[in-house]
C-alpha cells in the first residue's frame, strides 16, 4: 500500500487524477515531464536508481510534472509496491516536493523524515538558491542514505540555519552555566554547587538543542566542535567578568 504525503499534508491531490499522457514503453526510473533535469542528469539518475534497486531492493522513482499526474498509468509503468518511493516534483506548486511512500519504507522512514525533506528542499527559497534539479537530487540522496542505514528519524545533513540555531543555543547555555558558576567569595574560582543548580537550564540548551541535533544529522565534527567552543567561551567569559569586581574589592 502506498501513502501519499502530498495528500496527507493538504497539498493538491498529487495522485488523484488520470491524464492522457504518453508514457515511455522502455524501462526507466525517471519521468521528467516538467524538464526539471538536464539530459545528462536524467540519464545518470536513471542508472543510479536502477543500481540502487538491484543492490538494496528498494524502488525509487522520480516523476516531474506541470499539471496532473497520470496515476493509473504510472502505477502500471512502475509497479509501485510497499518497497517503493515515488518522488513527485511539481514546479508550479509552492513546495515542489511530494512523496508517495510504500508501507515498508514508512516503517523505517517516519513522517518527520519526509516532512523535513519536503520543507528543507522543496521551498521556494531553496529552489531559488539551488534550482529544482538540486532539490530533487538532494532529496534522493537523503532517501538513499537513510534506506542504506535501515532508517533515519531526521534528514541527514544540517543546514546553515539549523546549525546557527544550535550554536545560539550552545552559547546561551554557556552564558547560563557561567552565571551559575561565578565565584561567590574570594576563596573559590568556580562555584560547582551553583553551576549544578542551574544545570537543568544550561544542560537542556547545550545538550538537547546544541549538541543532539548536530550529532543526529551529521558525522562532521566541525559544527559540533564549534558549538562546544561557543559554550566554553561563553561560560568562561561570564565567569571572568563576574570574578573581576570581586578580585578588585579584595585587593
Amino acid at each position: 500500500m502506498l501513502m501519499s504525503l502530498g495528500i496527507a499534508l493538504g497539498s493538491p491531490a498529487a495522485l488523484a487524477t488520470d491524464t492522457a499522457i504518453s508514457l515511455p514503453t522502455e524501462s526507466t526510473a525517471v519521468l521528467d515531464l516538467a524538464k526539471s533535469l538536464t539530459t545528462v542528469q536524467k540519464e545518470n539518475l536513471d542508472q543510479r536508481l536502477a543500481d540502487f534497486e538491484q543492490e538494496t531492493g528498494w524502488k525509487l522513482r522520480v516523476l516531474t510534472q506541470l499539471e496532473r499526474t497520470p496515476r493509473q498509468a504510472i502505477k502500471k509503468l512502475w509497479s509501485l509496491d510497499d518497497h517503493s518511493v515515488l518522488i513527485l516534483a511539481q514546479p508550479q506548486e509552492g513546495n515542489i516536493l511530494n512523496f508517495s511512500i510504500g508501507d515498508a519504507v514508512y516503517q523505517i522512514l517516519p513522517r518527520n523524515f519526509w516532512l523535513e525533506v519536503q520543507n528543507r528542499l522543496g521551498n521556494k527559497y531553496y529552489i531559488q538558491q539551488n534550482g529544482e534539479d538540486q532539490a530533487i537530487l538532494t532529496a534522493i540522496n537523503s532517501i538513499e542514505v537513510c534506506l542504506r542505514r535501515d532508517g533515519c528519524s531526521v534528514m541527514p545533513g544540517i543546514s546553515d540555519e539549523q546549525w546557527v540555531f544550535t550554536l545560539i543555543a550552545s552559547i546561551l547555555g554557556g552564558l547560563i552555566c557561567g552565571f551559575g558558576a561565578q565565584p561567590r567569595n574570594a576563596e573559590e574560582l568556580f562555584s560547582w554547587r551553583w553551576a549544578l543548580m542551574f544545570s537543568p537550564l544550561w544542560g537542556i540548551l547545550f545538550f538537547a538543542f546544541g549538541v543532539a541535533p548536530v550529532m543526529a544529522r551529521t558525522s562532521d565534527w566541525l559544527p559540533l566542535m564549534r558549538n562546544i567552543a561557543g559554550f566554553l567561551f561563553a561560560c568562561i567569559g561570564v565567569i571572568l567578568v563576574g570574578s573581576g569586581p570581586s578580585t578588585t574589592t579584595e585587593s
